[in-house]
């Protein structure tokens, strides 16, 4: 899977704004801010961010969905 690249992050008051190729993605507040600062120093902060805004399942659902496990019957 490629890595998740584009992700941003702005510390405004007590809120992080998450955007993705400047457009915001997402608001963090209280104690979700504060988890997400903490996380960011023993992690991929790409990957976080990506994992955090629900932007991480790229690529491979296509070829889940046409498994033959995955069909249906």
């Amino acid at each position: 899977m490629p890595a998740a690249n584009g992700f941003d992050y702005q510390i405004r008051g007590e809120a992080v704004v998450i955007t993705h190729h400047g457009r915001r993605a997402t608001v963090l507040r209280g104690s979700r801010a504060a988890d997400f600062l903490v996380d960011l120093e023993s992690g991929d902060p790409q990957l976080l961010m990506a994992r955090l805004t629900g932007n991480y399942r790229r690529g491979n659902e296509r070829t889940a969905r046409n498994h033959p496990r995955n069909r249906g019957r």
